[in-house]
């Protein structure tokens, strides 16, 4: 066995063992920095097939912004597992069977993914670039309606997420940008008179030698 095989089998290990366990932990915190072992391994496996753009997007972007945001999420909202746990054997035929249907969908995509035996070599002037402008090459010439598609999505995706935030809700803080612009120097500071409170003075108080009389009976 030669050393790119045996890398390849030790990050395919710790992959298989990182999902595993983003699946099984009890803490939520534990599952997600599995999460962030299994996306390092998966870059590691894009680096041995010299698809270094994809490697070095997953570690950007995955961990580096979304499981950061997942780990904060996770730590501020504290949830409570033995709720979440409530009626896991109840529902778990269903949820079974749903896996192993979407399971034997994903190998039969996959098997047939891999059948390619009238593959396109890529052309001799892409062939000797660097990987990351090959692939923006393919992108932006043969697909480049369905990257703007994508875009157009995300671009929707962004504005339903804004305008579900800004939703006139008792229990949600909101801006009204149109309020903060008409806004005025006298409403941001109101100049009140206050009639001023003058106490009475209070008389001293009398001392124990005064109080004490002079003279008495024995």
């Amino acid at each position: 066995m030669d050393t790119f095989s045996l890398l390849f089998y030790i990050f395919a290990f710790v992959l298989v063992f990182a999902g595993f366990r983003v699946i099984t932990a009890k803490s939520p915190v534990s599952a997600a920095l599995h999460l962030v072992l299994a996306f390092f391994s998966a870059s590691c496996v894009w680096m041995l097939l010299q698809a270094e753009f994809l490697a070095i997007s997953l570690v950007l972007v995955y961990v580096g912004a979304v499981m950061v945001l997942f780990l904060f999420v996770v730590m501020m909202l504290d949830i409570n597992i033995d709720s979440l746990r409530q009626g896991f054997w109840k529902h778990f035929p269903l949820a079974g069977g749903i896996g192993a249907v979407i399971a034997v969908e994903m190998a039969f995509v996959l098997t047939r993914g891999f059948d390619l035996p009238q593959a396109r070599p890529f052309p001799p002037d892409v062939a000797k670039v660097p990987n990351a402008k090959a692939l923006g090459i393919e992108l932006f010439t043969h697909y480049l309606f369905p990257v703007q598609i994508a875009a157009m999505i995300l671009l929707v995706a962004i504005v339903a997420a804004i305008a579900l935030t800004l939703r006139k809700r008792k229990d949600s803080h909101y801006q009204n940008p149109a309020e903060q612009i008409r806004v005025k120097k006298g409403d941001r500071l109101k100049v009140v008179k206050v009639a001023p409170t003058i106490e009475a003075p209070v008389a001293p108080a009398a001392t124990a030698d005064a109080s004490t009389p002079t003279g008495g009976q024995a």
